[in-house]
């Protein structure tokens, strides 16, 4: 029996081992390219984020990441090759926020979000923004509800699309509020906001960089932002809370995913440069520069997101019967 168990020199030896070959390994990995996989086409906010994180962790690591587009199907096509990736920390998926909405919005997905990707870190977020062509008589949140409220069917809201989580924000106001809005969905946010800009439709709603420099031009008043607070490089928009409205709180985030099954020392590794990079010097600048909130949070955490958001999303889309 005596034989059976370790001495605690033994168990110091192999502690010692681990660790010498945890700094071996985090010194080889990776052995080569790594690459994160876009469900979206270039120039969108998930490319955007993606080549901005990628460039960062090849400057850390010396070693190199790279973005690979496979867009299509709303984003179905690259989570669902990001899902069949070998597990080796060599394919990574920069998933968005349509990774907790697809489940429900399709009859079928070629992916299951809670058991086929192991999170890594939120990178960051976008908060949606309200907004309506200046010849619309309000100049609030509430006023809005109110104008919409008084003329039931005769306003239309535009979105970068049916399913997208600026359109479900908006069905979910509606429902909260009993507002009768027809949704115009378009094919991104680039004609859904031009949509708006011409004065062919009054309202929309989209992430806030779509917008931003379009509000501060005065060609489109910005009601309100869906975060808890205010955005830094907008201040001026109130949130929705502050107008009066809670519990409509919303965001398109970007999070970095492995496939199920990646060594939790692979997870660590890149869990602990992203947050590395997040929080690095100017780094939280340049995200609100580019629209993002930096979050960086951890991988417990955002598991705990996804399943939240997969619920409360779910319950949208079936009580506004959105199909995609």
């Amino acid at each position: 029996m005596k034989d059976a168990f370790l001495s605690r020199r033994q168990w110091l030896a192999i502690a010692g081992a681990t660790t010498l070959g945890a700094k071996a390994w985090a010194q080889s990995y990776p052995d080569r390219p790594v690459k994160i996989i876009v469900a979206f086409a270039p120039a969108g906010p998930s490319d955007i984020m993606g080549r901005w994180l990628a460039q960062r962790l090849t400057e850390r690591t010396g070693k190199s990441f790279v973005v690979e587009n496979i867009a299509g199907a709303g984003g179905n096509i690259g989570m669902g090759a990001a899902a069949k990736a070998q597990a080796n920390g060599l394919t990574l998926l920069m998933a968005s926020s349509t990774y907790v909405v697809n489940p429900s919005l399709y009859k079928s997905v070629p992916y299951d979000p809670l058991k086929d990707f192991a999170p890594i870190s939120m990178v960051g977020e976008s908060p949606h923004v309200f907004f309506v062509h200046p010849s619309v008589k309000a100049q609030t949140m509430r006023q809005l509800v109110d104008l919409v409220r008084s003329q039931p069917g005769k306003f239309s809201y535009v979105s970068a699309g049916s399913g997208t989580v600026a359109h479900l924000s908006v069905e979910q106001l509606k429902i909260s509020h009993g507002l009768d809005m027809t949704h115009i969905p378009f094919k991104g946010a680039g004609p859904a906001v031009q949509s708006v800009v011409s004065g062919e439709i009054g309202v929309g709603c989209t992430t806030l960089p779509a917008v931003k420099e379009l509000v501060r031009s005065g060609m489109l008043r910005a009601l309100a932002v869906t975060s808890a607070q205010r955005f830094a490089s907008s201040p001026q928009i109130p949130t929705m809370a502050e107008s009066g409205f809670n519990d409509q709180e919303s965001s398109t985030w970007q999070s970095l995913m492995a496939p199920a099954g990646t060594p939790p020392a692979i997870i660590s590794f890149l869990h602990k440069e992203v947050v590395s990079i997040v929080t690095a010097p100017g780094a939280r600048e340049q995200l609100i520069e580019l629209g993002f909130n930096a979050i960086a949070n951890q991988p417990a955490q955002l598991m705990q997101q996804i399943q939240t958001e997969i619920e409360r999303w779910r319950k949208v889309i079936q009580s506004a019967r959105i199909e995609a």
